[in-house]
């Protein structure tokens, strides 16, 4: 993948820090975007050892910050080849009577609305050139819907649609869209659904062992360096522990 360069969103923990650590290894020159701009500089620091690295502070919700900040991208970084939609997140896990407004609108806004943003400012580069490569990072709760996931649930359901007409309206354009969807990752995710709960959050992936978000980044690697014919289309990943969103086999 050398010389090839890759916009990934959420960059700043988990999966799409993993993915950029792989993507750099690999020699691809990476554009970093995260609203935690001291995560940006660390990381940035980190993988300009092995490749060139430009970062992107914005908030994906903002539209406006969006289209500005990919319209500052110098020139050495704006022909674009992959787009990785990973930036997202869960708020709350209540029942839908008891349910935060302002929760559903976080994850609706940066779930689906932000993932939209960026896929329209990149992709006007991708036609042009008649070659790219997006990949809209899902969930199992695109698959299916568990006791109080209603939002969240829809917003990865809105992921799994986008992902399919986006790879319907882009067909004829050698343009490759395709989907990787996890499962239990232990990254920051539960963090920020319990909002700093820690307690809480360490029992999700307690007495089992979830995946980890090199295991999705290697997927990620895998999917984008297939030849030129081949697209991963939708690939949903768990771990062995892992049979569906509810059903998890924990040892006491």
């Amino acid at each position: 993948m050398t010389q090839k360069t890759a916009l990934i969103t959420g960059a700043t923990s988990g999966i799409g820090m993993a993915t950029a650590k792989i993507f750099a290894a690999q020699g691809v020159r990476v554009i970093l975007c995260g609203r935690r701009q001291e995560r940006l500089d660390a990381l940035a620091k980190e993988l300009s050892e092995t490749t060139k690295v430009h970062t992107l502070n914005f908030d994906i919700r903002n539209k406006d910050n969006v289209f500005e900040a990919l319209n500052t991208l110098p020139e050495a970084f704006s022909d674009i080849d992959i787009l990785i939609n990973n930036a997202g997140n869960a708020h709350g896990l209540d029942p839908i009577q008891s349910g935060s407004i302002e929760d559903w609108d976080a994850m609706i806004d940066i779930n689906v609305k932000g993932l939209l943003y960026v896929t329209k400012a990149v992709l006007p580069t991708f036609i042009k050139k008649q070659s790219g490569h997006i990949i809209n990072i899902g969930s199992t709760a695109g698959k299916e819907v568990y006791p109080n996931g209603n939002v969240y649930c829809a917003s990865k359901h809105a992921v799994d649609a986008l992902n399919q007409g986006m790879r319907i309206d882009l067909n004829g354009k050698g343009i490759k869209v395709g989907a990787v969807n996890p499962g239990l990752v232990e990254t920051e995710f539960s963090n920020v659904r319990f909002k700093g709960d820690t307690d809480r959050a360490k029992t999700v992936y307690k007495n089992f062992t979830p995946l980890q978000a090199i295991d999705i980044a290697e997927i990620i690697c895998f999917a984008v360096t297939r030849p030129p014919h081949v697209n991963i289309a939708d690939l949903t990943v768990m771990c062995l522990d892992q049979a569906s969103s509810t059903i998890v086999n924990k040892i006491e």
